[in-house]
Parts: C-alpha cells; structure tokens; sequence
C-alpha cells in the first residue's frame, strides 16, 4: 500500500513513533490471528476483536507510567497487550489452557495481571466503571500520584452505574480517567438511535467533571489528550473524561454479522482514517524508517503472534482438580 501523505509534522520523536507504530501491529495482528484460531474452534465463548481501535490504547498507554492501573470490558485483548502483558500468556487464555493468564479458566473476557496493574477484563455491561473509581480511591488513600484508566464503550455510557461513580469520583476527588471508547455502535445500534445526547463526555458537566471529545484514529491526538488527562488527575484535580471516538472495523463479536452498517462505511473506514496506516504514512513521508525498516518490524510482529498461537495449541488444557481453585463464595 502506498504511503498516505501526513497531515502534520509529529511532535513525537521517530523512536516513539516505531513504537506506536510496532505496538499497534502487535494489537492487529494478534486480533487476526485470535479471529482464525476462533474460526478453527480453538477458541469457544464470545470474543471480541478490537481491529481498527488500536489508537486509543497505545496513545493512552503513552501518557501512563509504572503503577498506573487499567480496568475495561471485554473488548480487551488490546488493552493487555498494549499494558505489556505477555502474548503467550493472553493467547493461550483466549484457548481456554493452563498457561493461560487466568490458567484457562477466564477466556476472552476475564484475565488479569496484577504484574502489569490489569485488572480485566469484565463480562458484565459498564461493571468494571465502579470497579475502576474504587482502584483509583486505593490511590488517593494512599496519597500516591498513580492514575486509573478505566474504560468503557459508548453503549455502556448509558448505564446508571456510570453516573454513579462519576459522583463518587467527583466528590471525593479521584485520580480516574473515565475512557469512553466511543466506536459508534455498542452492540449493534447506532448512537444516533440509542440516545438524543451523543455527547457522551459533556454529561460529565453535571457532576462537575471536565473532559473532551478526542480523535480516537490518530495515536497523536490519543497521547495529547491522555497526557492531559493524566497530568490532571496527577495534580490533585480529580477525574477526566475522555471520548475517543474510534471505529471497529469487525462485529460486535465473532457472532455478530453486522448488517447493521453496511460495507461500503467500513471499508471507507480503513481506506481513510486506519490508525496504523496513518503512522506508516508519517514514518515514511518523513524518512523516519524505510520501506525495509517496517517490513521488519512487520515480520518480527509475525513471528511473535505465531509463537503465541504455538504456545496456546502446545499449553494443556486445565487438570480437573482446577475446578476447585480460585472459588470465593
């Protein structure tokens, strides 16, 4: 693909920008690989592809620092590889072994790592909002300056748990950054037919929070804002929100046909506004790497993704004396 003709000159150094750019492939490439291995059935149970929202974690996880801690749905593959864990250990989750993160026993939507301040990974509709307000209260009782980065899709927006902890935060001041990741459909309806306010960070108003609407295609825009973000919360000012509008270029889940948007959008979708493309474009046109130098990378990308298939095909299935291990009720 010929290279896309940058809009701006990056305030970024050609270092980061490789690593955005081989972080975000890493996500890409792993999602497709997860997508094939599901399609053999080695994958069972809901899972669901974050291939086109790539930006948002790598840009946000930009602007974090060790300790900084990270809550979100199911759509979460991206989130964990982007916070540094391990694709081994996250495929062989996804097939449901023993080396698995959750020893095969969370799948897709619960695995955790507490090494790397992940903590899921929830099945359950804007669960993990509260949950995330609680990790940053942690925070503040201990009087450190960590950050949580708590995510959540735009049909979770409209939950009641949500403006829930947004008062909770907001009264007692704590550090979370409430990530809207707004790829415009939830489910599978649109925004435009399931809320009259599609300005989902404005609601935050009522409850005293600042926040802003932030191009979730472009990993620049997604690091500035979230170094915003976080330099807000770090200074004592309380929680942020944070609407990155971003697009899935997949269903809801490998089930999901999702004839409810039709090809056409999708595809002008990634011809237009695809965030790794756009990096590509930037390190090219600005000679910071070569056609040889991503071609490398490409291919490093390649070999880690299928060593981690590997790894998941190899790893044993959970012993049955797992059944009852990690039980708390």
């Amino acid at each position: 693909m010929a290279a896309r003709k940058a809009k701006t000159k990056p305030n970024v150094s050609a270092e980061e920008l490789i690593t955005y750019y081989r972080d975000m492939l890493l996500i890409r490439r792993f999602e497709e690989k997860a997508g094939q291995l599901y399609g053999m059935g080695l994958i069972g149970g809901f899972c669901h592809l974050y291939i086109g929202q790539e930006a948002v974690v790598v840009g946000l996880e930009a602007a974090a620092k060790d300790g900084d801690k990270r809550v979100t749905s199911y759509r979460d593959h991206g989130h964990m590889l982007a916070c540094g864990m391990n694709p081994n250990g996250v495929m062989a989750e996804l097939t449901g072994r023993e080396g698995g993160y959750s020893k095969g026993k969370g799948g897709s939507m619960h695995m955790f790592s507490k090494e790397k301040d992940f903590y899921g990974g929830h099945g359950i509709v804007a669960a993990q909002v509260p949950i995330g307000a609680g990790l940053a209260f942690a925070d503040r009782y201990k009087g450190n300056d960590h950050v949580t980065f708590t995510y959540f899709g735009d049909g979770a927006a409209n939950q009641g748990q949500v403006y829930e902890a947004y008062n909770m935060a907001e009264l007692w001041m704590l550090p979370v950054i409430f990530v809207i990741e707004n790829n415009q459909y939830a489910m599978g309806t649109s925004t435009k037919r399931s809320t009259k306010s599609i300005s989902y960070w404005e609601r935050g108003a009522s409850y005293g929070i600042p926040g802003e609407e932030v191009d979730g295609m472009d990993v620049l825009a997604v690091k500035a804002a979230g170094q915003k973000a976080v330099d807000h919360c770090r200074a004592g000012k309380g929680p942020y929100i944070l609407e990155i509008k971003t697009y899935r270029y997949r269903g809801h889940s490998m089930s999901d046909p999702a004839k409810y948007r039709t090809r056409e959008e999708v595809q002008k979708m990634r011809d237009e506004r695809d965030p790794i493309e756009a990096v590509r474009s930037i390190l090219l046109t600005g000679k910071y790497a070569s056609e040889d130098d991503l071609k490398s990378i490409d291919k490093e990308i390649k070999e880690v993704v299928n060593a981690s298939a590997e790894f998941a095909k190899e790893s044993p299935e959970p012993a049955l004396g797992e059944l009852w291990t990690d039980i708390y009720a």
